[in-house]
């Protein structure tokens, strides 16, 4: 079982037996498919599941938004948001096909009807959205240049529309030309020694 009420207390049984659910799904799937390092699939609930919820920390979306989870591997970090959120829709894109199936059946599984997985690159992809986010895809300025497109201007949120993006590092130079940015240090929210160095990066859409 995982602790995750440590976090978000107000989880309801429902959600946290989906939560606990992914591990043995991503289990078994990563011993088809190269998603997670050997490493790193001992670390799922740390490194991925609760990583990838460092975004709620930020923003709770508000129902009906829509989200698009650019490179989301074997959906990292759509669909731990997706168990959180389930009023909001998210699309999880990924150009690799065997990790959407991976996607498509840990979706079914859970009974994700908030998601959607669609096996293809966002460059091109041109369907809008309130937020794009994303795991370390690719340096902020091109990142942005790919999926600025994809960005309503007009926001459903307290948050004006933009960019999510989980990163790691020192970012100054990445993000020099994003002037209106906001780095949020994951460390403040979660006090596992892996978030040390890890980071919620906000680019509003201009």
């Amino acid at each position: 079982m995982i602790n995750l009420k440590k976090y978000f207390s107000n989880l309801s049984p429902e959600q946290l037996e989906k939560y606990n659910s992914l591990i043995p799904l991503y289990r078994s799937w990563n011993s088809k498919v190269n998603l997670i390092s050997r490493r790193d699939i001992e670390n799922l609930y740390i490194n991925h599941i609760l990583h990838s919820l460092a975004i709620i920390k930020i923003i709770k979306f508000k129902e009906g938004t829509n989200i698009l989870d650019v490179g989301t591997g074997g959906g990292f970090p759509g669909i731990p948001l997706s168990i959180f959120f389930p009023k909001v829709n998210f699309t999880l894109l990924d150009s690799i096909g065997k990790k959407i199936k991976v996607v498509e059946d840990i979706s079914k599984n859970l009974s994700l009807n908030n998601v959607k997985a669609v096996n293809g690159r966002v460059e091109d992809h041109n369907d809008k959205y309130d937020f794009v986010v994303s795991r370390a895809v690719s340096k902020m300025d091109k990142f942005y240049s790919m999926v600025n497109k994809n960005i309503k201007s007009k926001s459903l949120n307290e948050l004006p529309n933009g960019i999510i993006s989980l990163k790691g590092g020192n970012l100054e130079k990445e993000l020099k030309d994003h002037k209106n940015n906001k780095v949020f240090e994951i460390s403040d929210f979660f006090n596992e020694d892996f978030f040390q160095t890890k980071k919620v990066v906000y680019v509003p859409y201009l």
